[in-house]
């Protein structure tokens, strides 16, 4: 059962999350926490959870698009979908959010997504920290753009993929078929990591 203690520190962690991106969406936000206040103050504690979820879902799809505008431009010559992003409940995946966008040139194929707020951004962390364990599939670790990357990639097959992690936040994940690898590290180039690890 929730207290006035954890509903009000559960409306102001969400207010605070909410206070760096102004959107569209405010208004719908702070009306979900409004009345998530009221359902609470009037013993409907059911209600009041399923309003604050509807509240923090917002924000996450908020924050979602958001990490479209970070996914690169296409390389001269280069054709991309539409960025796309999803947010997952917390009850799915624990809430993280991703942006993704598809290039193609002919017969190859870029994929490159950003995931933030995932339970796998541990599991990324410790294979970063034991090298090792980074290259035992045949990757090999680089410095692209100032960051870690894992890089792999098969000559032979003409595909690869790039795994990197941003300020302990955000997992990028870059994958290519028949592709070469200097068109792979390009994608990822293009990308500004520096500004993405200042997103709130």
């Amino acid at each position: 059962m929730f207290n006035s203690v954890k509903i009000r520190l559960l409306v102001l962690t969400i207010l605070l999350a909410l206070a760096p991106l102004c959107s569209v969406w405010a208004d719908d936000v702070a009306d979900s926490i409004k009345e998530a206040l009221k359902q609470y103050e009037s013993g409907e504690f059911a209600d009041a959870v399923q309003s604050l979820d509807y509240a923090s879902q917002l924000i996450r799809q908020k924050k979602g698009g958001l990490l479209e505008a970070f996914l690169p431009a296409p390389l001269a010559g280069w054709k991309a979908e539409e960025a796309q992003s999803s947010a997952a409940g917390a009850a799915m995946f624990g809430g993280s959010v991703t942006a993704e966008r598809s290039y193609t040139k002919g017969d190859s194929r870029v994929q490159v997504n950003i995931i933030t707020d995932s339970p796998m951004m541990q599991g990324m962390m410790v294979l970063f920290s034991n090298p090792m364990m980074a290259t035992a599939d045949g990757g090999k670790l680089e410095k692209i753009n100032g960051e870690k990357a894992i890089v792999k990639y098969s000559k032979e097959n003409k595909d690869g993929n790039i795994n990197l992690v941003v300020g302990n936040r955000f997992m990028i994940t870059i994958d290519g078929s028949d592709i070469t690898r200097e068109n792979l590290l390009a994608y990822a180039k293009a990308m500004d990591f520096k500004k993405l690890s200042t997103l709130p």
